[in-house]
């Protein structure tokens, strides 16, 4: 049956879905030894050749999903042009294709998922789940310096923004609860009041939580986690449509 050909390289575990896109407006794509720019265009699997950067789709017969506790120091990409590891590097064993779901900066650490499944990817990437991050910061912040940040989340909507101190010191460790799939506003914001993010980590995203993985470790999901992610990711869309 004929399906859009975002949508089949990202079943194919080459990319998420939106990536697809910008390969095939790169000119990377091929059907039928033709290249293809369109994003409506669809081909059959079946019937067609598929190709990308020269190299025939082919569609596992399973797929795989990866929780990765990713360490600072490596990039969430299969290369980078300045020579900086990769988080491939950590992925000893896995003959599977996957990618990354969504990015962690170089120098975070923490939660990261890897798949082979666009589809999943693109769920996961689209409903944007709850992700619980830890932040060392510069100095601790005053009762009027958080009041500050938990109005800035107001006004960006972040229904869910938490805030708490977990590890006491000259340079604590907080607890925040994002919505956004980036945390590039809260830096922003500490850096304003005075207390500059020292380190990052990502610990938990919905219900999953990457406590007891050691860093630089990776385990398979197990399906209970992935269905759980998968129904978190539906209700999540259903209270934004209401």
């Amino acid at each position: 049956m004929p399906e859009r050909l975002q949508k089949l390289i990202a079943r194919a575990g080459l990319a998420s879905r939106r990536t697809a896109e910008k390969l095939i407006l790169a000119g990377r794509v091929r059907v039928n030894g033709r290249v293809v720019t369109a994003l409506g265009t669809k081909a059959d699997p079946e019937v067609d050749r598929i190709e990308l950067d020269g190299k025939l789709l082919r569609f596992p017969q399973t797929q795989l999903y990866l929780l990765l506790n990713k360490p600072r120091g490596y990039v969430t990409t299969a290369s980078d042009p300045e020579g900086r590891r990769t988080i491939y590097a950590l992925l000893k064993g896995v003959r599977q294709r996957v990618f990354p779901v969504g990015r962690l900066p170089y120098d975070a650490e923490g939660l990261l998922l890897l798949t082979s499944d666009g589809e999943f990817a693109a769920a996961i990437l689209r409903s944007r789940l709850p992700q619980t991050l830890w932040l060392k910061v510069k100095g601790r912040l005053v009762e009027d310096e958080q009041a500050k940040l938990v109005r800035a989340a107001a006004r960006r909507q972040e229904a869910s923004f938490l805030w708490k101190c977990v590890k006491a010191g000259a340079n604590p460790w907080y607890e925040t609860r994002l919505a956004t799939p980036r945390e590039d506003w809260l830096r922003d914001w500490l850096f304003r009041l005075g207390h500059p993010v020292e380190r990052l980590r990502r610990v938990a995203l919905g219900s999953l939580s990457v406590s007891g993985l050691p860093v630089g470790a990776f385990r398979p999901l197990t399906e209970a986690e992935r269905r759980r992610l998968v129904q978190e990711t539906r209700a999540v869309r259903k209270a934004r449509a209401d």
